[in-house]
């Protein structure tokens, strides 16, 4: 710094504190970049003569901005046709992207819109109101709409499917409503989540229509399912893809039928019931079922003749090698995504509206893909091999890494 210069800088700084300069600088700085948004915008620079009478300078408008050093009021350059539209501090906007990015960035890691504001509040002294933070984050909206809509593979060795329950308000009213949720296991070895879906209940009518979507967006099979045993739910899977070996998971059926078993005869009970589920074999299986039946018939019919209903899609995972049953005997791929989402939404007991849900269960499931796709599933080389073996002639057309 010359002389001269320190001379100019110390008569700007008399009667005046640091932050005051540093406070002007920064003004004058976003108005000379504004300044010359103008001049590329015009083709000429200021107090020169324009080239063309088409278009020219036309004073300046006051703005109130917000930025992390505080709010300002700057000098926004106009140009007589009212055809320019500043970069830096764009038309209708107070607050510089910087903060529009961090909003966004906090609302990717799951904080609430309450915490959200006084983050931003905390960092760059700014108070945002809801509605400004909710329409920061609608901007993620068109990609959410693209993901959903995305073409699939054209086969997938597995799919689980699940739903998961929130409360949505809904003419002002808080209501329970299920988000569908179904995860594919690639031709990587690698899970994908395939999509989101949202109805006021679970049914079977309605996960019909989620695999419709699925075969529109271009999957033409899937070797194997693991669902929970909702009534018409393996019929609607039959329905679309007709080759599919459906398995009703084994978590979900012991649960169910555990409701019926008192307190004081679980560990009994259970006992004999592993017997069942983690037999070698089917054979084996079904003949450790019928001990059940002897031993807690009398007591716990209920429980057992469900067992007896659902076996065929019960113990489809007993035709098949070790490695590939504990992929496929329960849905806890997804119930595991499921409590991903719980803890990632835990700031949210309740969601505004349905897109207030879908995109934070969106950003969820991407985070946690993240990890997903870093490698293939355990034991992935072994249980391809498998698959290529059992399902020859559904995988002979299918390109496998």
């Amino acid at each position: 710094m010359t002389k001269e210069e320190k001379a100019a800088l110390k008569l700007k700084l008399k009667g005046k504190d640091v932050h005051q300069y540093m406070d002007s600088l920064y003004k004058e700085s976003i108005e000379v970049l504004l300044e010359a948004e103008l001049d590329e915008h015009l083709g000429y620079y200021k107090h020169e003569k324009s080239p063309t009478e088409e278009n020219n300078r036309n004073g300046s408008s006051k703005k109130q901005i917000q930025t992390k050093l505080g709010e300002y009021s700057i000098d926004v350059p106009r140009d007589r046709n009212g055809s320019f539209t500043p970069k830096l501090v764009p038309k209708r906007k107070k607050v510089l992207d910087m903060i529009e990015e961090k909003i966004l960035l906090l609302y990717t890691k799951g904080m609430s819109v309450r915490d959200i504001q006084e983050s931003i509040k905390d960092i760059y002294g700014v108070n945002i109101d809801k509605s400004s933070v909710s329409r920061f984050t609608d901007k993620i909206l068109p990609k959410i709409m693209q993901w959903r809509n995305r073409a699939l593979d054209k086969f997938y060795f597995i799919v689980w499917m699940d739903g998961i329950r929130i409360k949505i308000k809904e003419n002002h009213r808080l209501i329970d409503k299920t988000v569908y949720i179904a995860i594919g296991l690639n031709t990587e070895g690698k899970k994908e989540v395939l999509g989101l879906w949202i109805n006021k209940e679970e049914s079977a009518a309605f996960w019909l229509e989620v695999l419709t979507d699925i075969k529109a967006r271009g999957v033409k099979d899937i070797i194997f399912t693991a669902t929970d045993n909702l009534k018409g739910f393996t019929g609607a899977i039959k329905d679309s893809f007709p080759n599919v070996v459906t398995q009703i998971c084994i978590v979900h059926q012991i649960r169910n039928s555990m409701k019926y078993v008192l307190y004081k005869d679980r560990k009994e009970f259970m006992y004999e019931l592993k017997n069942v589920y983690k037999a070698p074999n089917k054979e084996i299986a079904e003949k450790a079922l019928e001990q059940l039946e002897i031993s807690w018939g009398h007591k716990y019919s209920t429980s057992i003749k469900s067992w007896y209903k659902n076996w065929e899609n019960l113990s489809n995972y007993f035709d098949y090698p070790l490695e590939i049953r504990k992929l496929i005997y329960t849905t806890n791929i997804i119930e595991n995504l499921n409590l991903n989402i719980r803890k990632y939404t835990k700031t949210k007991t309740q969601f505004p509206t349905d897109n207030a849900a879908i995109k934070s269960i969106y950003l969820a499931c991407i985070n946690l893909e993240k990890s997903w796709k870093m490698q293939p599933i355990r034991y992935w080389p072994l249980i391809l091999s498998q698959f290529k073996t059992i399902f020859a002639d559904r995988c002979q057309d299918i390109y496998i890494q």
